[in-house]
């Protein structure tokens, strides 16, 4: 199942995506608390969604799936091609970062270059929302503990990233945590270690590669974490970027006001933003 937040007549709803319509779900609360419920609510869920109707996608406006996650983690050095070009070693350890709340940003809204900055990245990332969660969760239960998967953009500032050993001030300016369109059911994706993803700038392939390549995948990743943190509902992991970034080409290209990126994940759909100079 597709589950989308969206914006119809000024009012914050969630739906359900059925092609290229959306349905009502006639759930009152926040994509968290729908998470939260899953197990009753489903069913029903499904039943609509099999009804058809609804409107088409094109005449709402779609926000954030989860428009403000209670965690949003994300893991650095997570693709070979990546690292090398980093010219970094792998990782003994996974290597997290955190991105803050307000960084969170709709599929297809702008991306903020905050003033003063010309360092702005982009990293396609495959973002794991999580379910039931818990804490010491074992890479064997970790499937169990992930609701679903979507699209993300984990853009950088490369100039604030590197200027102190803490990545999180350049990874959380505004805007800069971009997700969606929608939440693909974990059902529905399978296995998550399977999924091409793409990034593009005007229209220039930059990244190309497989969920597959992960090096630490996505089950060691819910497992580590939940050592010492309990996972919630709506909290969001993103997975890691592969090689391609825009900081490592020669010369570096980064990006600028109006540019337009695009992160695709197959079976997941597409984010698109232009990028906006603040002024």
């Amino acid at each position: 199942m597709k589950l989308a937040t969206y914006n119809a007549a000024g009012q914050t709803r969630i739906g359900i995506v059925v092609g290229d319509r959306i349905i009502d779900s006639g759930f009152g609360g926040t994509m968290i608390d729908l998470i939260r419920d899953w197990d009753a609510l489903k069913d029903g869920l499904a039943a609509l969604g099999a009804a058809g109707g609804g409107a088409m996608l094109a005449e709402v406006t779609l926000e954030a799936p989860v428009p403000r996650p209670g965690k949003i983690f994300a893991i650095g050095l997570n693709y070979a091609d990546h690292i090398a070009e980093s010219n970094m070693q792998p990782p003994e350890r996974q290597v997290w970062f955190t991105k803050a709340q307000t960084s969170v940003n709709a599929p297809f809204a702008d991306i903020a270059i905050a003033k003063g900055t010309m360092t702005t990245d982009y990293e396609v990332e495959l973002v794991a929302v999580i379910g039931k969660g818990g804490k010491h969760i074992t890479a064997t239960d970790a499937a169990d503990a992930i609701f679903g998967y979507c699209v993300g953009n984990d853009v950088t500032e490369r100039m604030w990233q590197h200027a102190s050993p803490q990545w999180s001030l350049g990874k959380s300016f505004d805007t800069h945590a971009p997700m969606g369109p929608w939440i693909v059911t974990a059902d529905e994706v399978g296995d998550p270690h399977a999924l091409g993803l793409r990034c593009f700038v005007n229209g220039e392939k930059r990244q190309d590669s497989n969920t597959s390549h992960l090096v630490f995948n996505v089950w060691q990743q819910v497992e580590h974490l939940s050592i010492g943190m309990t996972l919630e509902p709506g909290d969001c992991l993103f997975t890691g970027t592969p090689g391609g970034v825009g900081a490592a080409m020669d010369p570096r290209q980064f990006l600028k006001g109006g540019d337009v990126v695009r992160c695709e994940i197959d079976g997941l759909g597409a984010i698109e933003a232009v990028m906006a100079a603040e002024g």
